[in-house]
């Protein structure tokens, strides 16, 4: 049995915005206030899924979203992290094991 593919297009508006088509809602059942998920692959193709809707907390939220416009209003504030760093963040964690499927305990909670 032979995989179809769907292949349709949408314009990027002055704003970087788009509209997904019609054929792309209906397959991935997306309405209104859905979130969607971009997946860049090492080749540069891109795939786009309907993303989990998870609970969010409404102070992580504001809290992402003060990073997100710092970030955006003061890009020059920007540095990344000198190897040295790396390497004493790897030398602390180097001997921690974790299971990320297993159950957390009641005081982990």
């Amino acid at each position: 049995m032979s995989a179809l593919s769907l292949q349709v297009e949408s314009t990027l508006t002055d704003r970087y915005q788009t509209t997904v088509p019609t054929s792309v809602r209906k397959t991935l059942r997306l309405n209104k206030r859905d979130r969607i998920q971009y997946i860049i692959q090492p080749d540069n193709n891109v795939l786009m899924v309907k993303a989990e809707q998870h609970d969010s907390d409404p102070v992580v939220e504001k809290y992402l979203s003060f990073l997100a416009n710092d970030i955006s209003n003061n890009p020059h504030h920007l540095k990344s992290i000198s190897s040295e760093l790396v390497e004493r963040i790897q030398s602390l964690v180097s001997d921690v094991e974790i299971d990320l499927d297993a159950p957390l305990s009641d005081e982990d909670d």
